[in-house]
């Protein structure tokens, strides 16, 4: 039974792993948006899109190299 417990376990975090950019990239862009509500702009939710994603690719690579 433990081989049949390891692939999920990996399944888990690969899944977990595909998640992350796009998790990053949709709560920056909804941070962006709240703000750019709040002091009626329209450049906010560009500028937190971008460092959302920045930031899910840099989480991204953390977890890979953590796997090396």
């Amino acid at each position: 039974m433990k081989p049949t417990q390891d692939v999920w376990v990996q399944v888990g975090r690969y899944v977990g792993l595909a998640m992350v950019l796009p998790a990053a990239t949709m709560v920056g862009y909804l941070i962006g948006y709240g703000l750019d509500h709040l002091f009626h702009t329209r450049f906010l939710r560009i500028v937190f899109l971008a460092l959302g994603a920045i930031g899910g690719f840099l989480d991204l690579l953390r977890e890979l190299d953590r796997e090396k």
